[in-house]
């Protein structure tokens, strides 16, 4: 073997470390740098709501959704005086639940009730809502004050 041989090998070697060797050499491997979707020269930027609205589609949430919206849109589909006077405390089972500032206003709720279902029912769908439960406003609570006694029945006991 010659000087000329082993020279060339040393060659060859180096070369296949470099990535330039003789074909079939193995030397060692670059890393491979992620491959990123090419995107369109012209193409504008996705907006935030389009992403969200891509999000929420895939998730499912799109029915939870358009049932929070008897929250958000309340005043405008019952207007502003029955809105006023009447504030949704919860909405389950195709169920809405209504305080209202009065007794006199929750009366007046329960005789407005199927027109109001309907309301909901064409904003949001048929079947969004069964009924309403309209409530008045809650009692004080004669339990607790700083004019209170512990077992006490509340206002029976201080009337002689």
């Amino acid at each position: 073997m010659g000087d000329d041989d082993e020279l060339d090998l040393a060659r060859q070697i180096a070369n296949s470390y470099r990535g330039k060797g003789t074909p079939g050499a193995v030397g060692p491997r670059k890393r491979a740098r992620p491959v990123k979707p090419a995107r369109a020269k012209n193409e504008d930027p996705s907006t935030i709501a389009d992403l969200l609205g891509e999000v929420v589609r895939n998730q499912g949430w799109t029915e939870k959704l358009d049932d929070q919206r008897i929250f958000t849109d309340w005043a405008r589909i019952v207007g502003p005086e029955v809105a006023q006077h009447a504030q949704i405390e919860g909405f389950e089972d195709a169920v809405v639940h209504v305080r209202a500032s009065s007794t006199a206003w929750a009366t007046q709720l329960k005789l407005l009730a199927p027109r109001i279902v309907a309301k909901l029912n064409e904003e949001l769908g048929q079947g969004s809502v069964l009924r309403i439960e309209a409530r008045g406003p809650q009692a004080p609570s004669w339990k607790k004050g700083p004019r209170s006694i512990r077992g006490a029945r509340g206002p029976r006991d201080t009337y002689g």
